[in-house]
């Protein structure tokens, strides 16, 4: 079992039109909230300067790209575009991650050692590009559609031909993931994510009959993942980790969701469903 991705023609991608440096620099800043006097004196530069670089009357130096970037904390992927947008070359290189062959081992190594639950990297756009391949009983209800390679999980756990209707705590979860993707865009200002979080919210959804789970006052301390199964529900608590300090873009935008068993119960109903799957 192999996780997946919707119909590709549905992936959602980011423009590739390059703007205009000063009108990339003037967007950072905005989604930032920083004044231009703000942003001089966080940049140690000053206003006029960098009004003359919004409005393209000033050219910046490749260092002074790189330093009114790092001081918007711009991702690398839009870090490369604004040197691209100023007449320099990239900073930050880009390879596919099976490529990256040190930090794909890596990777496959945590993921493989988190057996038997759920752990699997995603990109920027929440496409699944390695897992761990366990549990496959939790995916027997998904549209095939959904189940084509690459994955995007939102998709798989949210859309109504996918997991949704053997989500427990739906509405709660639902929530959840809509509150990650607006912290993402908050932070990235991923035109991608930003169409992914429109999608799942025209996704049809009522709360109505819908009972008030009692793990809402249970576990304070994160929302779990409730899936009913044959053997009964299980539930998951997630754990996100990313790179530290990487300077390769690919890298950069990877993260590594990891699914533990929130009780003793679940423990065991996992333990026998994969006594189905000896192969994992």
């Amino acid at each position: 079992m192999s996780f997946p991705q919707y119909d590709p023609h549905m992936s959602v991608v980011s423009s590739e039109r390059l703007l205009p440096f000063g009108s990339m620099l003037r967007r950072w800043r905005q989604h930032r909230r920083l004044s231009q006097l703000e942003f001089a004196e966080a940049a140690d530069s000053s206003a006029r300067h960098l009004s003359y670089l919004e409005t393209g009357r000033a050219k910046p130096s490749r260092e002074m790209v790189l330093r009114l970037a790092e001081c918007l904390d711009v991702p690398l992927r839009d870090r490369n575009r604004m040197l691209l947008s100023a007449g320099f070359a990239p900073a930050f290189e880009e390879h596919p991650l099976h490529d990256l062959t040190s930090a794909r081992l890596a990777i496959e190594q945590v993921i493989n050692a988190h057996r038997p639950y759920p752990a699997f990297a995603v990109d920027r756009h929440w496409d699944i590009v390695l897992s761990n391949r366990v549990l496959p009983q939790l995916y027997v209800d998904v549209a095939s559609p959904l189940l084509i390679p690459p994955v995007n999980v939102v998709r798989l756990m949210l859309h109504p031909d996918g997991m949704a209707s053997r989500i427990v705590n739906l509405g709660q979860w639902r929530r959840h993931i809509i509150s990650v993707l607006q912290h993402q865009i908050e932070a990235r200002a991923e035109p991608g994510v930003r169409a992914l979080l429109d999608e799942v919210i025209s996704y049809p959804y009522t709360s109505l009959g819908e009972e008030r789970n009692a793990s809402e006052g249970e576990y304070r301390f994160a929302t779990p993942l409730q899936i009913r199964t044959d053997l009964g529900t299980i539930s998951f608590i997630s754990t996100t980790t990313v790179f530290g300090t990487p300077t390769e873009v690919t890298l950069s935008e990877l993260a590594l969701e990891m699914l533990f068993p929130a009780d003793a119960e679940t423990v065991e109903r996992v333990g026998l469903l994969s006594k189905d799957n000896p192969h994992v």
